[in-house]
């Protein structure tokens, strides 16, 4: 391996190349926002998640990964994961459009939702994709279906083994209250549990997912735990190998702090093989669902600051990148801290002395700030912000404040002589379509 070729291994590197690129080849001449999605770490992030799974399981055992759809809800990202041998997670009409649209396979796709309704579940069943039930009553409902028109889905129970929320409360989905899956611990619902199981011989798979970001390994493996005791316990009560296959869910948090990738596939299955060895021997199938740990990485906004002032003494940049693109960190700074990126106007990164700065979006609210007090070299009018770790959850599923546009997103390659080629994965939304999806073509409709 050339000495250049080994360089563009480091995704910060492709990060500039990336950067510079796009003020040479014009991205930025149009519009002040754009957004990149590094190709070759979304491949990295795949290969590394199914090896490790692959080093730790017993050979033959079915292994599905399915793509959170939520995380980066683009058609051209599913069929790129599809590619690297990934399927779907989706969780609404729209996910799932999204995935076929991707031509992800019925049966590498995966239909998690609290609220189903009858025609989402039917839809399904006719398809054959897997459908995890998320209550008592949805198992209901799937009775009257498939008594109606039996079906080739797996099915599945979703269950919360309740043990308890990590450092973000919004994101944590095993606590004892959570909205989601059937309860394990409260009074008699394990017995409930097991029996309902039990009188549907259909259902033989069981999910849990203890939620994402801000969550320890521990926690989660705590939570796999559970659910593969439980599975013991079913097939023993049912004297028949009934549950066969393990939905473990995503969850595996981010460091937003650096580019270090950590913690990594490899330390997750770790940690599950040492808190539930018999995982990993064959009896189960096993299915996960990961997200933002597969995309977060790989996406950087890339913005151009457009007026700099100063106000009570502190020096203010005022960009095009806010609340639209990164809503977390706008509502929630300090759960959703983002790191800034500076360059100069011809995407050299840049430099100088430290000056304690906000960077502020274009949103008219006073909140819209993506840093507050940030050190960072004196930022000017024509420079740039990066915006890193933004590929899930962030500009790929923006936000409609102020009827600003979604920003074009594009995915980026580099090559080894520092060539960048892009390629448009989303255009940038434009005023007559803005127009169009604000009733547009209703405007007398209330007259």
């Amino acid at each position: 391996m050339d000495a250049d070729t080994d360089a563009l291994r480091n995704p910060a590197l492709r990060r500039d190349l990336a950067v510079r690129a796009a003020v040479e080849q014009g991205l930025l001449d149009a519009e002040p926002l754009v957004c990149l999605l590094d190709t070759a770490g979304i491949r990295a992030s795949a290969a590394a998640l199914t090896s490790a799974f692959a080093a730790v399981t017993a050979p033959g055992t079915p292994v599905l990964h399915a793509f959170a759809v939520k995380a980066a809800p683009l058609v051209p990202v599913l069929r790129l994961l599809d590619g690297c041998g990934l399927g779907c997670e989706v969780a609404s009409p729209g996910e799932l459009a999204l995935a076929r649209a991707a031509g992800i396979p019925a049966g590498r796709t995966v239909l998690d939702s609290p609220a189903k309704t009858t025609g989402e579940l039917r839809e399904a069943l006719a398809l054959g994709i897997a459908v995890n039930a998320d209550s008592h009553q949805e198992l209901e409902r799937l009775d009257a279906l498939l008594a109606a028109a039996p079906s080739r889905s797996p099915l599945g129970l979703r269950i919360n083994p309740q043990t308890g929320a990590g450092a973000i409360d919004a994101l944590s989905t095993a606590t004892a209250t959570s909205k989601f899956g059937v309860a394990l611990r409260d009074p008699g619902a394990r017995a409930g549990l097991v029996r309902a199981v039990l009188d549907r011989p259909w259902l033989t798979r069981l999910h849990t997912h203890s939620g994402s970001q801000g969550l320890p390994l521990p926690l989660i493996a705590r939570g796999v735990r559970e659910l593969h005791a439980l599975a013991e316990e079913i097939n023993a009560a049912a004297g028949r190998r009934q549950i066969d296959t393990l939905d473990i869910g995503g969850g595996l948090p981010v460091n937003f702090a650096s580019d270090e990738e950590s913690p990594t596939f490899a330390a997750y299955a770790a940690a599950l093989r040492e808190a539930v060895p018999a995982l990993f021997d064959g009896s189960y199938g096993l299915v996960t669902e990961f997200g933002r740990a597969l995309l977060a990485k790989h996406g950087t906004v890339l913005a151009r600051v457009e007026y700099t002032k100063t106000s009570g003494g502190r020096p203010i940049a005022v960009t095009h990148a806010g609340v639209q693109i990164a809503t977390r960190t706008v509502y929630a700074p300090a759960a959703w801290p983002l790191r800034i990126l500076p360059y100069d106007a011809r995407g050299t990164p840049k430099t100088g002395a430290p000056v304690a700065q906000d960077i502020a979006g274009p949103a008219c609210f006073a909140g819209d700030l993506l840093a507050t007090a940030r050190e960072l070299p004196g930022l000017a009018p024509g420079d740039l912000i990066a915006v890193p770790d933004t590929g899930a959850y962030f500009f790929t599923a923006p936000y409609g404040y102020n009827s600003l546009p979604r920003p074009a997103v594009h995915g980026f390659t580099a090559g080894a002589a520092g060539g960048v080629r892009f390629a448009l994965a989303r255009p940038a939304q434009s005023a007559a379509e803005l127009v169009a999806e604000a009733g547009g073509a209703f405007r007398d409709a209330l007259l």
